[in-house]
């Protein structure tokens, strides 16, 4: 099963003054595509922990994506940190200093260096082009550098998504009328027998509209195990505690 991990960066997530919906997006897009988010971490502007957080990422998943930090201003640090996460330098790249020179060049300005400081990538990085992309998507091994910008982000992760595909998730649900307690003896006894589902158990404090007090769900990649799982959780269950199943 693949897996995925995400470092969002930046001061401005951690203080409060930015609100982070990268995340969110991403996590509806991987699980969509049958990717499993392993880990999220929200780390501040810094070059050695944007590399020790980055080393640590890639060695334990199959796919990593970083989000902010790769502008022309002091605090964009993200690509410095990468390289030092690989142990490589950081190069200015022909090709992204060519976008930005023929970017600048239609609009009649003068590009400015600071401005050709996002062609400064970590040597060896990948560049993914898209039809629907001006700007690649900056690739360095299993880890894609997106920018912070949520519009951008989005736009970014979406040309390329189709190279994260997997075998999809399945899932089931219970609505059930018992608290957790009554529930947590048929839930070990499933979670035991099948493996291979994760079940998730998720009380509410006062009964919803129609009744129910805990969603109870089942998910595997394999179909017809994660329906026999369910099928079987419900007659442990029994008829009179469920009020829908999904």
């Amino acid at each position: 099963m693949a897996n995925a991990g995400l470092i969002v960066i930046g001061d401005e997530i951690l203080s409060g003054k930015t609100t982070d919906t990268n995340t969110p997006f991403l996590i509806g897009e991987l699980r969509a595509l049958g990717v499993r988010l392993s880990e999220i971490a929200v780390i501040a502007d810094d070059i050695a922990g944007i590399g020790e957080t980055v080393r640590r990422f890639a060695d334990r998943f199959d796919h990593v994506f970083t989000s902010g930090g790769v502008g022309p201003t002091h605090d964009d640090l993200t690509m410095a940190g990468v390289a030092v996460a690989f142990g490589v330098p950081v190069e200015r790249h022909p090709e992204l200093s060519s976008i930005l020179q023929s970017y600048y060049a239609s609009k009649q300005t003068t590009v400015l260096e600071r401005n050709l400081r996002m062609a400064d990538v970590p040597a060896g990085a990948t560049l993914l082009g898209s039809p629907q992309l001006t700007w690649p998507v900056v690739c360095v091994h299993n880890v894609y550098i997106l920018p912070g910008i949520p519009e951008v982000f989005r736009r970014k992760f979406e040309a390329i998504r189709e190279r994260f595909r997997d075998v999809p998730f399945h899932l089931r649900q219970i609505f059930v009328t018992s608290e957790e307690g009554e529930i947590a003896r048929h839930l070990d006894k499933i979670a035991q027998k099948y493996e291979g589902v994760a079940i998730g158990s998720y009380p509410l404090l006062n009964a919803a509209d129609d009744g129910h007090r805990v969603k109870i769900t089942l998910e595997s990649k394999d179909a017809a195990l994660v329906q026999r799982a369910s099928d079987e959780l419900a007659s442990l269950l029994g008829v009179e505690m469920i009020i829908r199943r999904s």
